[in-house]
């Protein structure tokens, strides 16, 4: 086989390897949660205050794993394998431990290795396919959570038929058999370091540090928390909220695999965007149709409504991620991991307030309404503020 042939081989290995690991650490491990807590609520094992608390633990532990991967020296390899072994068992630990306490404990560590798992993973994946000259393939690995989530919805309410217990462990047994079938693909060692010599084709290099690209780097991370909170409620509860819309209905289980199918076609047209195109107004485009999205489920509480809806707020999903990753590239080229760092905690500030927000007041006011619109104008400010950043640096190149 020609060294071509080989390199776009690996390349191909390393994306899928990736997608499986974001769909098993993001897909399973995040977000399984979201079709099991409607089986739990229905069971009585929990209300709906509590699930709010249970998911923004999970959040939390999102922005802990997140802020602190910077301090961590261990290999890419070995954190991607042990975050993914962790996950298959504290899903199984769901299932199996009963008590409140317990599932806080479970949903803070695997919020954890979930950002842990995405970070080095994003890393290893992106590393590889910049050695391979396969940049376009970033769409295959961030199609990952969206595969995942449609796993979890179309597989989680299956087996929640035999009890929440069942859902949970299952789930786990299936992230297990995933991480099993990927594990010797992490085999074939670190890419190199940044600048090391002799290794793949150069990354972009640091760009010189300027006052306007300081102030871009705080709105991308400012910005970037709006889209955590935004997105995160009805990401949370959308099988409960449609479920209040849409009572006997058995369309409110589809649609949160609806929306994680969405994601697949969202990341990858976001990754064929071409570089130069300016990430700020892709941005502000994706934040704009995930708040069409959350909007219209309070304006449009049918299964139409919610269909559109979970298809626009799940194609930026992802895509929002890769342009915000892109955007802090551009910003700080091959030293962007500590502004990558910043933003996803800022993202995970948002997940974390969203559902503390959301739960109690839908519980005691009996609607997901007030919360869903204020989920929305938050990603509809995100989208003018980025369009009004990017308007600004046009202004600053012509003068």
């Amino acid at each position: 086989m020609s060294q071509n042939g080989q390199g776009r081989r690996g390349a191909w290995r390393a994306a899928l390897a990736c997608m499986v690991t974001l769909a098993v650490a993001m897909g399973l491990g995040r977000f399984a949660f979201t079709p099991m807590l409607p089986i739990m609520l229905h069971e009585g094992k929990l209300e709906l205050a509590g699930g709010g608390l249970l998911a923004s633990l999970n959040y939390l532990g999102y922005f802990l794993g997140a802020v602190s991967c910077a301090a961590i020296g261990i290999s890419a390899k070995r954190m991607v394998r042990g975050g993914l072994v962790a996950t298959a068992l504290l899903l199984v630990g769901m299932g199996v431990l009963h008590s409140f306490a317990s599932w806080g404990v479970l949903r803070t560590a695997a919020g954890v290795m979930s950002a842990w798992v995405f970070v080095f993973a994003s890393g290893w994946g992106l590393r590889r396919l910049a050695e391979t000259h396969s940049p376009a393939l970033a769409g295959v690995i961030y199609t990952g959570p969206g595969i995942g989530i449609a796993m979890t919805g179309l597989l989680g309410g299956a087996l929640g038929r035999w009890g929440s217990e069942a859902g949970w462990i299952g789930l786990g047994v299936l992230a297990a058999v995933l991480v099993a079938v990927i594990w010797r693909i992490f085999d074939d060692g670190e890419a190199p370091a940044a600048g090391a010599a002799g290794g793949a084709p150069a990354a972009t290099p640091r760009p010189t540090a300027s006052d306007s690209a300081r102030s871009d780097a705080i709105w991308l991370v400012a910005l970037y928390g709006l889209a955590g909170f935004g997105y995160i409620i009805t990401a949370t509860f959308l099988p409960v909220i449609a479920r209040q819309a849409l009572p006997g209905s058995v369309w409110p289980d589809y649609f949160w695999p609806l929306f994680g199918l969405a994601i697949i076609p969202g990341a990858l047209i976001g990754a064929r965007a071409p570089m130069h195109w300016d990430n700020r107004l892709l941005l502000a485009v994706a934040y704009a149709l995930q708040a069409l999205g959350v909007v219209l489920s309070v304006a449009w509480p049918t299964i139409g409504g919610f269909a559109l809806g979970s298809l626009l707020l799940g194609m930026p999903f992802t895509a929002i991620t890769l342009f915000a990753m892109r955007d802090a590239r551009r910003l700080r080229g091959n030293a962007a991991a500590g502004l990558i760092g910043y933003a996803t905690a800022s993202y995970g500030v948002g997940q974390i307030i969203g559902p503390l927000f959301a739960a109690p007041l839908a519980q005691r006011t009996g609607s997901f309404e007030l919360p869903l619109l204020v989920a929305a104008g938050a990603l509809a400010l995100g989208a003018a503020l980025f369009a009004l950043v990017w308007s600004r640096s046009r202004v600053r190149q012509a003068s």
